[in-house]
């Protein structure tokens, strides 16, 4: 289904003639293949990654920030990093693979309870 095209003033469509005419070929090619009609040269941009937000409308760096912070330390290894920063990233962009790791994480954690046992973050 293709996107609508929104209506444009009378001096948009003299810039987007303006922008069209002023294009190096390469670029006005990539224009004429998807259609002059169709193509907005004002449309918005995509967010890029580093600004999305998951639920706690944080960016996965701001997560990895506050957790390094709630642990109080900075001095980890980098495979321990680049866990936080996977873990946050993929929480940000809800992957299946983090949510599977998370819940696995709280189940890991109810059955040491269970069995009288407590996680202090080595694993055996």
């Amino acid at each position: 289904m293709p996107a609508q095209r929104k209506e444009l003033t009378q001096e948009q469509e003299q810039q987007k003639r303006y922008i069209y005419d002023k294009m190096k070929p390469r670029r006005r090619k990539f224009v004429d293949r998807i259609g002059y009609d169709a193509w907005d040269p004002f449309e918005e941009p995509n967010d890029p990654i580093d600004i999305r937000m998951g639920p706690a409308k944080m960016t996965a760096q701001q997560l990895v920030s506050a957790f390094m912070k709630a642990k109080r330390t900075m001095e980890v290894s980098s495979a321990y990093r680049e866990g936080i920063e996977a873990m946050a990233l993929g929480a940000t962009k809800h992957d299946e693979k983090i949510k599977a790791m998370y819940e696995f994480s709280l189940w890991y954690m109810s059955l040491l309870e269970k069995q009288g046992q407590n996680f202090d973050g080595e694993l055996v």
